[in-house]
């Protein structure tokens, strides 16, 4: 195990926890709908698009979110994303918390995970 790969496991961890606790919040959009919904009602702060997504649904939601100036990423795959806020498979996130979704960036960051849309998360 290389010297990285405690931070990048301890930081994937933090990250699904993350996304857990703004899910119990309320602060989290999952799915298709609830995400498109959220970027074009404003709510989104950070929308992160499974990797196992389709090269279509990757495509929506990056033009949308450039086009919103929403940040927007790849990370995990559908099963996972769903698994860690409680519910079935999941293409698609958006957190809706400023706050929440500068952590999960950070997060993020720490994966190496490269990032779309707008340069730095959209203020409340």
């Amino acid at each position: 195990m290389s010297e990285k790969e405690p931070a990048r496991l301890t930081a994937e961890k933090k990250l699904y926890a993350m996304l857990g606790m703004a899910q119990k919040a309320g602060k989290l959009a999952s799915g298709e709908f609830s995400t498109e919904k959220a970027v074009k009602e404003g709510h989104a702060r950070l929308v992160v698009v499974a990797g196992d997504a389709s090269e279509n649904t990757k495509k929506m939601f990056r033009n949308m979110c450039a086009y919103y100036q929403v940040p927007c990423c790849s990370f995990s795959d559908k099963e996972t994303l769903g698994e860690r806020i409680g519910k079935e498979f999941r293409a698609s996130l958006a957190i809706k918390d400023a706050g929440m979704a500068k952590t999960v960036c950070r997060y993020l960051e720490t994966l190496k995970i490269d990032f779309e849309g707008s340069g730095g998360i959209a203020q409340e």
